[in-house]
């Protein structure tokens, strides 16, 4: 028995370490290893991982464990008491963080530290779901949203010269999407353990980051060159390059000096019609993401599609939102899109048909259908924001740009979901209004394409 045991360890043991080969060997490729980026795609699978173990910890206590007329009142009172000062937070994360140029690796350590100490906190009351749970759970919202931002500005400053950002964005997200899918097994088996054995396992992980985030690159802290960004559409005139205020290009005329006594004018610097644009189409995409999530969770509960069990028919919704985010992340990494902002205006279409259709034909296809489509259009979609980003915004405002841009992002989803806890659940009656969001978005963005056109140049010189 001692032998076999013996045997067995060793063999576990060499399948493990053959993994983690592999997965370095995947995450360091095409000049990832040398740039850092493949650190930083370690440390987003871990981010993932434990974020979505403390999603288990909580649906289990606030949703799963009670009937859903109560568990639609607890999470009514997890959004006021979480997404509302959330919502109040979010728009000062992005400046907060834009601040704070030389310290994103600690930024994002503490995200981490924050997060770990809160999970441990958590075990101890989530049992009982009482009020205390609410506060800890706005901390790990605010520290998990501003790890996101600091990252969508990180990625750029590692983004090695083989590699397109698109490319590289597509790899992070990619493989959190793979942790994720890990962690929900992980956080499922825990749970048999005890309702607070998954967060004590995102404990681990939390404390694993925050070690991890110091081992980032010394460039990850740089901001040599780097001002403030204003999510603005105003045209430039040839040559401008993006910049409304302050010292320009060598073409232009050098800004006045102020007055004796008077404070200089901060540069403020347009991001350009087309980022904003895609910006506009993309807060619809993670709006109708955010309110999916929170609508079909409880209407699903109440009355799952076709017959099937409730969990079986929130598994299966679930399973077709993950694969058609990893198909947009796959096609993102895959396709070199020539025209960013026509990728993006056809995913907003994409969605808001399979809303629409969703709506008319309610049933267990079309829900699927909507499910794998907005996952594969927020995905893509995301992707050719980033590329709009690298393209049009001058470089030294893109990190900025992307900080705010992400704020912006999560905003859209806090609203979408708030929306679809208060809306009656009826299935045509939702996504009818859904449907009617994502269209009105649409002809906005048709407006806007038709007026900015399609644009050709090429991408802007990456960040040093």
């Amino acid at each position: 028995m001692v032998r076999t045991a013996s045997a067995a360890g060793s063999r576990t043991g060499k399948v493990v370490h053959g993994t983690g080969r592999r997965i370095r060997r995947a995450t360091a490729a095409e000049g990832a290893g040398e740039s850092g980026l493949a650190k930083l795609i370690e440390l987003h699978a871990l981010n993932a991982f434990g974020d979505m173990l403390i999603t288990v910890a909580l649906a289990s206590t606030i949703f799963f464990s009670v009937p859903t007329g109560e568990a639609r009142g607890r999470v009514s009172l997890y959004l006021l008491v979480t997404m509302a000062p959330f919502a109040l937070l979010a728009p000062v994360i992005g400046p907060l963080l834009d601040r704070l140029p030389h310290g994103r690796r600690a930024a994002m350590a503490m995200s981490m530290l924050a997060r770990a100490v809160l999970a441990w906190t958590m075990a101890g009351v989530v049992t009982g779901g009482g009020l205390a749970l609410y506060p800890e759970a706005l901390g790990v919202l605010v520290a998990s949203k501003a790890y996101g931002v600091v990252r969508s500005v990180v990625v750029p400053r590692l983004l090695p010269s083989r590699l397109s950002l698109v490319k590289a964005n597509s790899r992070v997200t990619l493989a959190g999407l793979l942790a994720t899918m890990v962690a929900a097994g992980v956080g499922g088996l825990l749970h048999l353990i005890g309702p607070g054995w998954p967060l004590r396992g995102a404990f681990l992980v939390f404390v694993a980051g925050t070690l991890m985030a110091f081992h980032l690159p010394h460039k990850v802290d740089s901001a040599k060159g780097e001002q403030r960004a204003v999510l603005h559409a105003e045209e430039h005139p040839p040559g401008h390059h993006g910049v409304l205020h302050g010292r320009t290009a060598p073409a232009q005329e050098p800004a006045p000096e102020p007055a004796a006594g008077q404070r200089p004018k901060a540069s403020l610097r347009t991001v350009g019609p087309s980022v904003i644009l895609a910006l506009r189409a993309m807060a619809a995409m993670r709006w109708l993401v955010g309110f999916l999530v929170m609508f079909l969770a409880f209407l699903l509960r109440e009355e799952p599609i076709g017959g099937l069990p409730p969990t079986l028919a929130l598994g299966l919704v679930a399973l077709a939102a993950g694969t058609g985010n990893a198909i947009g992340s796959a096609l993102g990494s895959w396709l070199r899109p020539r025209s960013p902002e026509m990728t993006v205006t056809a995913m907003l279409l994409l969605a808001g048909g399979a809303t629409a259709a969703a709506a008319l034909w309610y049933g267990t296809v079309t829900v699927v259908t909507v499910a794998a489509v907005a996952g594969t259009a927020a995905s893509l979609g995301k992707l050719s924001l980033d590329a709009l980003i690298q393209r049009d915004v001058p470089e030294a405002v893109r990190t900025s740009a992307f900080a705010r841009s992400e704020t912006l992002l999560q905003m859209s989803w806090v609203a979408g979901g708030a929306v679809g806890i208060l809306l009656p659940l009826n299935g045509a009656l939702g996504l009818s209004v859904a449907a009617a969001v994502i269209g009105a978005v649409l002809l906005w963005t048709l407006r806007s394409l038709l007026r900015v056109g399609v644009r050709h140049r090429p991408a802007a010189p990456r960040v040093a």
